[in-house]
């Protein structure tokens, strides 16, 4: 058998059961939607005010520096620690990496991410 033979039956047999999981349901359930069902559920407390609607974008951004920063912390511990191992290719994968955080920051920047008010 081929070494790639079990990764390619496990991702048919993942995919297979997300489509199952996701389409079924839909397939199956009988849909008698009410305004009982279209209220907003809160841990069973009966909502005191309307829903807000949609979240501000400024909810987005900090999400996004926050990623952002995690996962730049998680990158270069492990890089500096087998930095001479890697050489040259690691020095250029890093300056790749760093071009792609500073994409990031440039587009948080430019929405105003970093304005805290």
């Amino acid at each position: 058998m081929n070494p790639y033979g079990p990764v390619a039956i496990y991702l048919v047999v993942a995919v297979a059961a997300a489509l199952l999981f996701s389409v079924v349901p839909g397939l199956l359930a009988r849909a008698k939607p009410n305004a009982h069902k279209r209220e907003a559920y809160e841990c069973g407390v009966e909502p005191t005010s309307p829903v807000a609607g949609r979240f501000p974008i400024r909810f987005y951004l900090i999400a996004m520096l926050f990623v952002v920063f995690d996962v730049e912390a998680a990158s270069f511990y492990p890089w500096a620690v087998q930095m001479h191992a890697l050489r040259v290719f690691g020095l250029l994968e890093m300056i790749v990496f760093i071009i792609v955080l500073a994409i990031g920051y440039a587009y948080v920047w430019k929405k105003g991410g970093f304005v805290w008010r």
